[in-house]
């Protein structure tokens, strides 16, 4: 059974910053996009960015350079770094893979992130 299991959500002041885990069993990952998205309370959900299992970077529209991802295929994990953020960031983060080749895709069940003063 595959999972994906986030973690590193939580409550954050404006301005701070916080690092999300994501980690995957029940399959190997390398083969794999991983990535995140977000969902804010009346919105859809939206891509933040997605890495490439050859590491390239493909943000979503509304993300700036405040946001870093990254992956270890050793460990079968992805991390988002977000900094300096706003209450705009606030939502429910998802962790996601999905391959190519046969259009398989997972959804991890999302951890909360509120940036609230």
């Amino acid at each position: 059974q595959v999972q994906l299991v986030e973690s590193g959500g939580g409550l954050v002041q404006p301005g701070g910053s916080l690092i999300l885990s994501c980690v995957v069993s029940g399959i190997y990952a390398d083969t794999y996009r991983m990535g995140w998205y977000r969902q804010a309370p009346g919105n859809e959900r939206e891509k933040v960015a997605i890495i490439t299992p050859g590491m390239i970077v493909h943000s979503g529209d509304s993300v700036k350079n405040r946001f870093t991802i990254s992956r270890d295929d050793g460990q079968n994990m992805v991390w988002l770094q977000i900094k300096n953020m706003t209450v705009d960031d606030s939502g429910v983060y998802y962790c996601y893979l999905w391959r190519l080749h046969d259009q398989s895709s997972y959804w991890g069940q999302g951890t909360q992130v509120t940036v609230s003063s």
